[in-house]
């Protein structure tokens, strides 16, 4: 079994992990990895994040699996060119999907609220939400100079570990769709769920809530 269909093995629960720690990229914190494999265990099982691939778990180990897969890395001026003509393909790939794109400095973030991504307290990928998510990996595939942090969110109804799970299941369904549906290259992704810790609106609305609970694309240039 490669370790792309490992992913989703392990996202229906076909296997348990023995879990250290390592670092997210995405928020500085330590979090739950498998020394094997560079992928997380969740802690309800069926969860799987960190670094897809690669057994060197940080950035760099990142940037090597993929200069070594043969993907250069961009230099210079070429980096906004770059990441500008990415950021246009995705606005026009994802017109009217309810997407929001949002642009910080090189970095580009797909923020895929919770009425665009999940059934209330679900972690499968719906019908709906399978014809967006190929449309990003269209677009993902067509840009292979950029590293992808797939990262779950959830608003603060519950209790805080099941909220934390709910993150990460629903970040590594849409890192499983991704990798198996739409033949994104498992070197370049890292899975993470940050739980309820990082809201973008106020929870004690229901408006608030819906924004809360949402799953980030993340995407950076490959820079040497």
């Amino acid at each position: 079994m490669t370790r792309k269909f490992a992913l989703a093995a392990v996202l229906v629960g076909a296997s348990a992990l023995v879990a250290c720690t390592t670092t997210d990229p995405y928020t500085g914190m330590p979090v739950r990895n498998n020394t094997g494999t560079g992928a997380l265990a969740g802690a309800a099982g069926g969860a799987l994040l960190g670094y897809l691939t690669n057994t060197n778990k940080g950035e760099q180990g990142r940037k090597n699996a993929l200069i070594g897969a043969g993907i250069g890395a961009l230099a210079g001026g070429a980096v906004g060119n770059y990441m500008d003509r990415q950021q246009a393909d995705f606005r026009r790939s994802l017109e009217g999907s309810g997407v929001m794109i949002r642009r910080n400095g090189d970095q580009i973030v797909l923020v895929m609220p919770s009425d665009v991504t999940f059934a209330v307290d679900r972690s499968d990928v719906q019908p709906q939400f399978t014809r967006v998510l190929d449309d990003v990996a269209r677009t993902l595939n067509a840009y292979s100079q950029t590293t992808i942090d797939v990262v779950g969110h959830a608003d603060s109804s519950g209790p805080d570990e099941y909220n934390q799970v709910l993150s990460e299941r629903r970040a590594s369904a849409v890192a499983a769709y991704l990798t198996n549906q739409g033949r994104v290259l498992p070197d370049r992704i890292f899975v993470a769920g940050m739980g309820e810790r990082q809201p973008i609106a106020d929870n004690a609305t229901p408006a608030g809530r819906a924004q809360n609970r949402r799953v980030e694309i993340v995407l950076r240039p490959l820079t040497r």
